[in-house]
Formats: structure tokens, sequence, C-alpha cells
């Protein structure tokens, strides 16, 4: 294989990792995929001016500077490239400022061989010393960047370390073989051109520096993920403890609200029993048979009056069954002057309010109404079309006004205030007081 083939594998070689580069900077939109590429660049550019067919486009002035500076040009790019990958600033922060007056001495270098070829006489021996000198100062710089390397201990820095080591082998071997073979025949076996030794470093070194950048990909998505799965879990636990929070702060909030009801009921119970000893003692005085038969009626109604104690809430249909035995014991007292009328749609009987509220309602319109049998209280329980429950009776007010605790209306009210519900409506229209319940459910 002659050294010009050589080169077009290398020259392809080459292409090939920068492409791939080129596709993960695209992904990552990493600044030192960018680096990297215009690392590569800068070598491809050096090959392709000092030994291809472009080299005859020029003069042997410009194909002198070409050899003088542009391998400089790549190790300023590389210097950045090692920063962005390693860290340099932050973990050899000694050796990064270091670096920083070496670029300026390149910057110097590259001044002197613009002079060199451009501005004096063509002075060989000057070039060639300056040339060989700057070449071993980078040797020993590699040398040193490589021992600082290996010092921070890591995979990717290894890697970086071992790239850069070939790099320096094949650089230094190429220099050597240039000194005892100062005339260079392109079409040679590539073994036999220098230039070939120092193009074999730079791919073992541009494969080390591949694989340090996908490692340190891969730990960086690893890491991401771990985070990532940390961050969730701790969104996760923070949502159920919020939902704990809430869940007990409800808890407590229902509890208070029961607190507050049982309150309100265990207001209604002595007061309900208290009106029903004294509508039993009254009876007692009239009609001892009917006495007994309210007695019986009375310890019935007591019992599921015990029962709502407990609860907060009570169907439609519990609450209608107990108003009925209620009033049974009203009209065992007022016979055919109270006159009490049920029409209840059938679907709404699962529906629920507060126990006792009808209770209260036939209670306080039978207290502050006249119930006469020739003026007979006319209360009727029934359904709207807005499957609300009303309550109507007709306004027959007493002349004498009777003393009442307020327990009535009020106890209703702050029960489906306590509860979150609409408020019942209170309305008094055409002679009729008309009472409208929300149900609940």
């Amino acid at each position: 294989m002659t050294f010009q083939l050589w080169g077009a594998v290398f020259t392809g070689m080459m292409l090939s990792i920068m492409l791939l580069n080129m596709v993960q900077w695209t992904i990552y939109r990493d600044r030192s995929y960018g680096l990297y590429t215009l690392y590569m660049l800068a070598w491809l550019f050096y090959f392709g001016l000092r030994i291809y067919a472009f080299r005859d486009w020029f003069s042997p002035e410009t194909n002198h500077f070409v050899r003088a500076v542009a391998p400089m040009g790549a190790y300023y790019i590389y210097f950045d490239f090692a920063d962005a990958i390693l860290d340099l600033r932050r973990r050899l922060p000694r050796f990064y400022g270091q670096l920083q007056l070496v670029k300026l001495g390149i910057t110097g270098y590259i001044g002197l061989h613009i002079s060199l070829c451009y501005l004096l006489p063509w002075l060989p021996g000057i070039y060639e010393t300056s040339f060989i000198t700057m070449r071993l100062a980078m040797a020993v710089l590699g040398v040193y960047g490589i021992w600082q390397m290996l010092r921070l201990g890591d995979v990717v820095s290894r890697a970086y370390a071992t790239g850069t080591g070939f790099l320096l082998v094949g650089g230094l071997t190429a220099m050597f073989l240039s000194m005892t073979r100062p005339a260079e025949d392109w079409n040679a076996p590539f073994w036999q051109v220098s230039l070939t030794y120092m193009q074999i470093g730079i791919i073992a070194e541009l494969v080390c520096f591949s694989l340090g950048l996908s490692y340190r990909q891969r730990r960086a998505t690893v890491r991401g993920a771990v985070m990532e799965q940390a961050l969730a879990h701790e969104r996760e636990k923070h949502h159920r403890d919020q939902l704990e929070a809430e869940l007990a702060l409800r808890r407590m909030e229902q509890e208070k609200v029961e607190v507050q009801i049982r309150g309100l009921q265990a207001q209604v119970n002595p007061h309900f029993l208290f009106n029903s000893l004294n509508s039993l003692s009254a009876l007692i005085e009239d009609d001892t048979q009917r006495a007994g038969v309210f007695l019986d009626e009375l310890s019935s109604v007591y019992r599921y009056l015990l029962r709502s104690n407990d609860q907060i809430l009570t169907s439609l249909a519990a609450e209608l069954a107990f108003s009925r035995s209620y009033c049974h014991l009203l009209q065992t007292r007022h016979g055919s002057a109270l006159r009490v009328e049920w029409q209840v749609d059938s679907p709404l009987l699962g529906r629920q309010l507060p126990p006792l509220t009808l209770q209260l309602l036939l209670e306080n319109a039978v207290k502050h109404n006249i119930a006469l049998p020739e003026q007979p209280l006319h209360i009727a329980i029934s359904t709207d079309t807005n499957n609300q429950l009303q309550v109507r009776n007709n306004i027959q007010r007493k002349s004498v006004r009777v003393a009442s605790p307020g327990l009535g209306l009020a106890n209703i009210l702050s029960k489906y205030q306590m509860l979150n519900q609409p408020i019942p409506t209170i309305l008094e229209d055409a002679g009729q007081f008309v009472v409208t319940l929300p149900l609940v459910g």
C-alpha cells in the first residue's frame, strides 16, 4: 500500500469518526463534541494541505507555514477540549493555568513563523530550529499532561491520557524519522513515510477519545436516570404525604362536623322528649286509653331518635317512616285538627338528609299555628320538579305568641351549613309557609 492510498484510508477513518461525533453533538448539544469536531477538522486541514494535491496550489512559503503552524492550531483546540471533558479548570486549576500560558506561547510561535515565512528573508536554520524546539517542548508538555490526567484517577481521564500518549509517540516517531529522511516520497510504501506514524498515533488517539466520550455520556445518562428516579420518588413521596395530610385534615373536619351535629341533635332529643311528655301528661288527664296508645307510639319513635344520634345523614325513606309515626303521636292528641299528606316520588327515597329534620318542621308547624277541628292545620310533605323535598303548611298563627328556644329552623340550617350543602329556603307565599330542603346524593 502506497502512502497516497494509506492517506485515503486515514482520511476515511477520520471522517467516519467525525461524522459519528457530529451526530452525537446534534443529539446531546454538548460543547465538548463541538470542540472534538474542530480538533479533527484541524488535523484534516493540516494533512490536506501538507500531503495531498492541495499542496501544489500554494507557494513554498505557505507550505512551510502550514508544516510549522497547522499542528499548533490543533493543539490549541486540544487544550480547550481537555478542559471541556475533564473539567481541568476546577479539578486541576494549576495545570489549567499552565495550559493558558502554553496557548500564549503558541500564539507567539505562530507570529514568529508569519515573520519567517512571509516578512523576512528565508532563514532555513532558524525555521528548523524553532520547528524542532517547539515539537520537543510540546512533547515534554505531553508527558507532563499525561501525568496530570492520570492523577485524576477516573476512566475518562485515563482514556484521555492514553490517547494523548498515542499522539505523543506517533508525533515523536514521525519527527525523528523525518530528520533521518528529509525528502519524503508520497508514492513510497506507507511504512516508509514518517507522517504515517503520526497519522496512526492520531487515529489511536481519536479512538481513545471517542471511547472516553461515550463512557462519559453513558455515565451522565445513568446519573441523570438515577436522579430522575430519585426526583420521581421524592415527588411521589411528597404527593403521598400531601394526600395523607389532606385526608387527615378532612378527617378532622369531618369529626368536627360530626361533633357539632351530634351537639345539635343532643339539643333536640331532650326538647322532643319534654314536648312529648307534656302531650302525654295532657292525654292522661283526658283519655287514659289514648294515653296508653300514645305511650306505645312514643317508645317506638324514641328508639329511632336514639339511633339517629350516631348518624350524620339518614335516608329519606327512613325519615318519612319516622315522620309518619311521629304524626300518629300528634294526631292522637289533635285528632282531625291536624291533617298530613305525603306525595314523595319513589326514586328519591334513597336520597339523604339530616335525621329529625321533618320532625322539627312538623313540631314547628304545630307549635306556631292554630289546629282546631273547625280550623284544621294542613301539612303537606312532597317532592318538587327539582328533586327537592318541600314541607308546606297553611298559616294560622296563634294570637298568643308561643315561647320557643328557637331550635327548629336554626337547627336545620346549621346542619346543612356544616355538611357544606345548599341551605334550605324558607318562604311565605299566599298564606302558605314553605320550607324547601335539598336532598343529598
